[in-house]
C-alpha cells in the first residue's frame, strides 16, 4: 500500500500544475479568453456606435436638406429623423434577429436560413449587458449595426427627394428594409451559414449591404416615380451649401466609425480602415476637383464635396483589407466613374436622380465591391496573402450582380404596391408649393 504523500510534496505537485495551466493560457489566450470582455474593443464600438448614427443624424440630414430647394429643406430633415425613429423600433423588435440570428443554421436541412435569419433574438431576447459577441457586449453590436440598417434607406430618399410623399416614403421604407435590407445584410454578414459569407464575399462595412442596395433601389426609384416638375430644363440648384458642406464633414468624420468600427475592436486593423477611408476621400475630393477645374474652369465646393462621399462609398467594402496603395487606388477610380455617373450618364439617360445617391453611392459601392478582389493582395499592401484575385473577383461580381437583380426587383414591386396603396407622389400643386408647408405645416426659414 502507498502511503499518501507528504504535505510538501502535494503542494509542489498542486503548484507545478498551476504553473503548468498557466503556461497553457499564456500560449493560448484566444482559446482562453476568447469570450472575454475588452473594455478598450468595447470603447471603441461605443465611439463607433455614435459615429455612425451622426452620419444619419445630422449628417446626411444637413447634407441632403442643403442640397434640395429652400421650400424642401424641412421635408428631407423630417425623413431622416423619423426614418431614424421608427427603424430602432422595427430593429428592436425583429430587425437584428432576422438578420444576426444564426442559431442552428449550420444543422439547418435546407437553405432557408442562408438568406434570412430566425427569430430567436426577436425583442432582443436573450440579450442582456452580460451577454457577449466576441469581445464586445451583443447589446452594444446590435446597436452599432441598428445604425447601419438607419442610414440605408436614409440615402435612398434623396433620389426622389422634392416630390415624394411622406407616408408612402414610410411605407416604402419599412417594406424595403423587410424586403431587402435585412436579407442582404444576413446574407453577407449572418455569419456562417449565411449565403455570400459562406462563398467568402469580402464586404468589410456595408458595400453590398449598404451602398449597392440604396444606390440601386435609389435608381429604381426615381424612375418609377418619375422627374421632378420643371426637371430638367428648370434649374434646382442647392439652397443653402454651408449646410451641404457642414453636413459632408459631419458624413467623413462619422464614416471613421463606419468602417473603422466594422473591425469590432480598437486594433491595427481598425486603425488601417480608418486611414485607407482618408485617403479615398481624400483622393477622389481631388479628382472631383480637377476635373470641373479643367471642364469649367472653376472648381466648385459641391464637386469636392460629392467626390469626398464617393470616395468614402467606394473604400467601405474594401477598407479591412486594403492598404494606402489601395485606399489611392479606390479613390482614384471612383472620382472619374462617380463623375461620370452623376454629371454627364444622368444628363444622357435623362432619369431625375435628385441627389445622384446612385451615381455616388451605387457606382462606388460597386467600384469598390469589385477592386477589392485586387487589391487586397499583398502585392498592393492588402492583408490578405497572395489572394487568388481571379477567383476573387468572379465571387464578388457574382455577390454584386446578384444584390443588384434582387434589390432592382424587390424595390419595383414595393413601389407599385405602395402607389396603390397610397400613391407615391404629391399633386403638381402641393409640389409646386414645396413639401415644407403642404406635407409638414411649417417652413424652414422665417423669411
Amino acid at each position: 500500500m502507498i502511503s499518501p504523500a507528504p504535505d510538501s510534496a502535494r503542494s509542489f505537485l498542486l503548484s507545478s500544475r498551476a504553473a503548468a495551466l498557466a503556461a497553457l493560457l499564456v500560449a493560448l489566450p484566444s482559446a482562453a479568453f476568447a469570450d472575454e470582455l475588452d473594455t478598450g474593443d468595447t470603447a471603441w464600438i461605443l465611439v463607433s456606435t455614435a459615429l455612425v448614427l451622426f452620419m444619419t443624424l445630422p449628417g446626411l440630414a444637413l447634407f441632403y436638406g442643403g442640397l434640395v430647394r429652400t421650400k424642401n429643406v424641412l421635408s428631407v430633415l423630417m425623413q431622416c429623423i423619423a426614418l431614424t425613429g421608427v427603424i430602432t423600433v422595427l430593429w428592436t423588435l425583429f430587425g437584428y434577429s432576422l438578420a444576426f440570428d444564426s442559431a442552428g443554421m449550420v444543422e439547418e436541412t435546407t437553405n432557408f436560413h442562408s438568406f434570412i435569419g430566425g427569430f430567436g433574438k426577436a425583442f432582443m431576447a436573450g440579450i442582456s449587458g452580460d451577454t457577449l459577441s466576441g469581445t464586445i457586449p451583443e447589446i452594444l453590436f446590435s446597436t452599432f449595426q441598428m445604425t447601419f440598417a438607419i442610414i440605408t434607406p436614409g440615402l435612398i430618399v434623396g433620389a426622389f427627394a422634392e416630390r415624394m410623399k411622406f407616408s408612402a416614403m414610410m411605407l416604402f421604407s419599412v417594406i424595403w428594409l423587410v424586403l431587402v435590407y435585412l436579407p442582404i445584410c444576413h446574407m453577407t454578414w449572418g455569419g456562417a451559414g449565411s449565403y455570400f459569407g459562406d462563398m467568402g464575399v469580402f464586404d468589410f462595412a456595408g458595400g453590398i449591404v449598404v451602398h449597392i442596395t440604396a444606390g440601386i433601389a435609389a435608381l429604381v426609384a426615381c424612375m418609377v416615380i418619375g422627374p421632378r416638375d420643371g426637371y430638367p430644363g428648370t434649374p434646382m440648384l442647392p439652397h443653402n451649401m454651408t449646410m451641404c458642406f457642414v453636413g459632408t464633414g459631419m458624413l467623413w468624420i462619422g464614416w471613421y466609425g463606419f468602417n473603422g468600427g466594422s473591425a469590432l475592436g480598437a486594433n491595427g486593423g481598425a486603425a488601417m480602415a480608418i486611414t485607407v477611408t482618408q485617403i479615398s476621400a481624400a483622393t477622389a475630393a481631388c479628382v472631383w476637383m480637377v476635373i470641373e477645374w479643367v471642364r469649367f474652369g472653376k472648381p466648385s465646393v459641391l464637386g469636392v464635396a460629392t467626390g469626398a462621399i464617393a470616395g468614402l462609398a467606394a473604400v467601405t467594402p474594401a477598407s479591412g483589407f486594403i492598404g494606402p496603395v489601395g485606399g489611392l487606388t479606390i479613390g482614384l477610380v471612383s472620382g472619374f466613374a462617380c463623375y461620370y455617373a452623376a454629371a454627364v450618364a444622368k444628363q444622357k439617360l435623362g432619369y431625375d436622380d435628385s441627389l445622384d445617391v446612385f451615381g455616388v453611392h451605387g457606382v462606388g459601392g460597386l467600384i469598390g465591391t469589385l477592386l477589392v478582389a485586387f487589391l487586397a493582395h499583398d502585392m498592393f499592401g492588402g492583408n490578405q496573402g497572395e489572394l487568388a484575385m481571379g477567383s476573387q473577383f468572379a465571387t464578388q461580381a457574382f455577390a454584386s450582380v446578384i444584390t443588384i437583380l434582387y434589390t432592382a426587383v424587390a424595390t419595383w414591386g414595393i413601389l407599385k404596391a405602395v402607389d396603390a396603396a397610397v400613391g407615391l407622389r404629391v399633386n403638381d400643386e402641393d409640389e409646386r408649393a414645396g413639401l415644407d408647408i403642404t406635407l409638414h405645416g411649417e417652413s424652414g426659414y422665417d423669411y
